[in-house]
């Protein structure tokens, strides 16, 4: 949070500085100048002889029910009058209120509040939270990752404390983060990444705390190959930062003493010119120089300062880098999820390298074609048993009091998922020649239905 910073949020505005301090949870009034206001819980008083009708047939919706205009609200709410005591008035100027059901009624009061009662609630951010923001607002952004599918992936990967876990995805994060919510800052975490740098727009969202990322690593895919290959080396990485900065300041030193040598040889005057020079022009160019001395001075302590940053930076990026590829190399990574908007065959079958036997895979795809060409793929590598291609279904219910039923709207689909368990890899099956000789060979059960038929 920051203070004095402006949130926009359902055509709403205001400012968080009065939320300082209080627990998650909290209701807040949006007052006059965008400050909140914790809202105090007031009792609603029923009646027991309310009016409705018997039912909705006979009203007609012409948009003249209501007396108010809009002119008139806009003037209640220039005055400050609250949002409820709007929504009161609202009933009371309806001509058509008083006939509808009682359900419609909830419904319409529901509906006014919603509009005109600024109210916010902060909740503490989860997996759930926000996967289901995202999918609702920016689901391209997550690759249409709907929020029971991710839940699916976090299960059938078996995501605990204490896993050593490898993630690729292209969804802004999310999928890092709820692997990261899951694990509860227990065990590590690699991230693979294609281009130059990992995307985590959605991990801050979480507002983890700082030891959850002492152990979360990242890797490019680039690399991968490298890796794989033997050829991924270490030997581009510098030596301390340090050091070189040490290196830096006397080669430095040395450039310096040449400048100011050769600037004195430059500003030696003539005694010709000296004999004409006035004494307070001599003091003059005096403060001149001073200052640009300064001024040199003080740049030059600026790049050398950033010039340092920068090296640190890259020092440590490397050394992350170095961490990660060690960890590669073990080959005893816990699990193994993907969600990336790439065909997933050519990155399922390079990670799998770096998973331990008898450890679940998880593959989420927006489309179920590179998903089957993945499952054909795996079957003919082999080192995989139990794969299964599954699409969850999701129906949402609105329970009430004698009105619950599905909702008429639902999602269209939320995906596909791969998930298997890795075994270890028969090289013999793998070898090309030797799977010939095998479909060459007939079955014995097949030979000896053959030879036990009648000529």
């Amino acid at each position: 949070m920051e203070i004095e910073r402006k949130i926009t949020f359902e055509k709403q505005w205001f400012y968080l500085d009065n939320a300082i301090g209080h627990i998650y949870g909290t209701t807040f009034e949006v007052t006059s100048g965008g400050n909140l206001q914790p809202k105090q819980e007031v009792e609603e008083t029923t009646t027991e002889t309310k009016e409705a009708g018997t039912d909705n047939r006979n009203i007609v919706d012409d948009g003249k029910s209501q007396k108010l205009t809009h002119d008139d609200i806009k003037a209640l709410k220039d005055k400050g009058i609250k949002g409820q005591e709007i929504v009161q008035q609202l009933i009371e100027n309806s001509t058509t209120f008083r006939d509808k059901t009682e359900f419609a009624q909830d419904k319409y009061i529901k509906k006014k509040k919603k509009k005109y009662e600024a109210v916010i609630t902060i909740v503490k951010p989860s997996t759930r939270i926000l996967s289901t923001m995202y999918y609702a607002r920016e689901p391209g952004k997550i690759n249409h990752l709907r929020y029971d599918t991710l839940a699916q992936m976090l299960t059938l990967g078996n995501i605990h404390a204490g896993n050593k876990m490898i993630v690729m995805e292209t969804c802004s994060g999310l999928v890092l983060g709820a692997v990261m919510e899951r694990m509860g800052g227990y065990g590590s975490i690699i991230q693979m990444y294609p281009g130059g740098g990992p995307v985590r727009a959605a991990t801050s969202c979480f507002g983890f705390p700082k030891p959850f990322f002492d152990n979360l690593h990242e890797f490019p895919l680039s690399k991968v190959q490298s890796l794989l290959s033997g050829t991924f080396t270490t030997e581009t990485l510098p030596a301390d930062p340090e050091e070189n900065a040490l290196g830096e300041e006397e080669s430095n030193g040395l450039s310096e003493e040449k400048q100011t040598s050769l600037q004195e040889t430059e500003e030696e005057p003539t005694p010709e010119a000296a004999m004409e020079i006035n004494p307070t022009e001599e003091q003059d160019t005096m403060d001149v120089n001073a200052e640009d001395v300064e001024f040199k001075e003080n740049k030059e302590k600026e790049n050398k300062e950033n010039v340092r940053e920068k090296q640190m930076k890259q020092w440590e990026r490397r050394k992350k880098l170095q961490e990660a590829a060690a960890l590669l190399r073990e080959k005893n990574a816990d699990g193994l999820i993907v969600a990336s908007k790439f065909h997933p065959t050519p990155l399922l079958l390079s990670l799998l390298e770096f998973v331990a036997p008898s450890r679940p895979f998880v593959v989420y795809c927006q489309y179920k074609e590179p998903l089957l060409d993945c499952y054909t793929k795996l079957r003919e590598r082999g080192g995989v048993i139990n794969l299964k291609l599954s699409e969850t279904w999701l129906r949402n219910y609105q329970v009430l009091p004698d009105r619950s039923h599905p909702k008429l709207t639902m999602s269209g689909g939320g995906g596909y998922l791969l998930s298997g368990i890795t075994v270890v890899l028969d090289k013999g099956k793998s070898d090309p020649s030797n799977s010939e000789a095998l479909k060459m060979e007939e079955p014995s059960s097949k030979r000896c239905k053959l030879q036990d038929l009648p000529c």
